[in-house]
């Protein structure tokens, strides 16, 4: 993917598990990456891939704050040029049922997880139609299909379908491409406290998986890759599961209504 030598890359949420090896991946494919988190720890993400030969600006600031992240990204594109490619995959969960969520944290969710993506789309927005050029992938869940606990995060990301949709329908005329990856569930940090819980909960969960394995975060930044590459220079509006196979069926019922070893 050598096509990406010269391209700007923003990734928000780049301190994350999923966003650290997304801002490694894009690193070793050539592009310049300009790394978004509210989390300081971004800054030694960025100087430890500039240490390593890599083209890297970060940016300290919380995605929600409409008024931040413009000024975050003017400065990032002072110092690197206009962003060719915007990844929104900032977002966390933290509340698992509805029981336990009040309308305050209810808010908050639906501002890390939906409307961050859709404020920092629009300060990148401006300069891709006036290059008539863009991709803008935004990094969901399969919990925006299913009913999988974490409904407030749940409600904002089925959200982002339809803003990555909108996006495609609207800006597709300026050459501007948008589409959704939906992870499935992915081996990163946010795991450690339920993993404190119960040791054993990521192998009892891969009996849902029909490749029998969870996500790597690697798998999420391939599919990023392509999607943002001139090899899907045709598609846009796509909801990609890249799940392990958790969507496309219910392999445990499978098992126990056919009776069968599958």
């Amino acid at each position: 993917m050598a096509e990406f030598a010269g391209k700007v890359v923003a990734i928000t949420g780049a301190a994350g598990g999923i966003g650290q090896v997304l801002c490694r991946h894009f690193v070793d494919v050539g592009a310049t990456v300009a790394a978004l988190d509210k989390n300081p720890a971004v800054g030694d993400l960025a100087r430890s891939l500039v240490a390593g030969g890599g083209r890297v600006e970060s940016e300290v600031v919380d995605v929600s704050d409409t008024g931040a992240v413009p000024e975050a990204f003017a400065r990032l594109e002072a110092k690197l040029g206009p962003v060719d490619v915007l990844v929104n995959n900032a977002g966390f969960s933290g509340y698992p049922i509805l029981e336990t969520t009040s309308p305050d944290t209810w808010k908050m969710l639906v501002d890390g997880n939906l409307n961050s993506a859709y404020v920092c789309a629009h300060a990148v927005l401006k300069s891709m139609k006036e290059r008539r050029a863009g991709v803008i992938i935004n990094i969901g869940s399969v919990n925006a299909l299913l009913a999988l606990g974490d409904p407030a995060y749940s409600a904002a990301k089925a959200g982002m379908i339809s803003l990555t949709q909108a996006l495609a329908i609207e800006y597709g005329r300026f050459g501007i491409r948008a589409n959704i990856v939906l992870p499935g569930t992915v081996r990163t940090p946010v795991w450690d406290c339920r993993i404190e819980k119960n040791p054993e909960i990521l192998d009892q969960l891969v009996k849902w998986y029909p490749l029998r394995r969870i996500v790597d975060p690697v798998d999420i930044a391939r599919a990023v890759a392509f999607l943002a590459s001139d090899s899907a220079a045709a598609i846009t509006g796509a909801v990609l599961p890249v799940d392990c196979g958790l969507t496309a069926g219910n392999i445990q019922m499978t098992r126990e209504i056919t009776m069968e070893e599958m």
